[in-house]
């Protein structure tokens, strides 16, 4: 999986649509394997783009979770930890 996608479930405030777009963008830039499309692939890549953002959205609105919701600051806390602790020179 690409690492600029992250998990978009059980938030508070729920996943923007901006943010499942993003997702979508860079699920089908891996896919395709361009970050820009050509002129002539440009229709076919910005529909797949709407299309992925638009069942990712349905996705998402049906998910049932039983969990408390994540904090998007715990969240981002808990990353930065991490990446700290990985990149740490020594």
């Amino acid at each position: 999986m690409c690492r600029n996608i992250r998990p978009l479930n059980n938030f508070d405030p729920p996943a923007s649509s901006s943010e499942v777009h993003d997702a979508a963008l860079q699920y089908v830039r891996k896919i395709a394997g361009v970050t820009k499309p050509s002129k002539a692939n440009e229709e076919a890549f910005e529909r797949a783009v709407h299309d992925i953002a638009h069942a990712t959205e349905h996705l998402l609105a049906d998910l049932v979770s039983h969990g408390p919701a994540k904090n998007r600051e715990e969240e981002a806390a808990k990353a930065r930890a991490r990446s700290a602790k990985r990149f740490a020179s020594a």
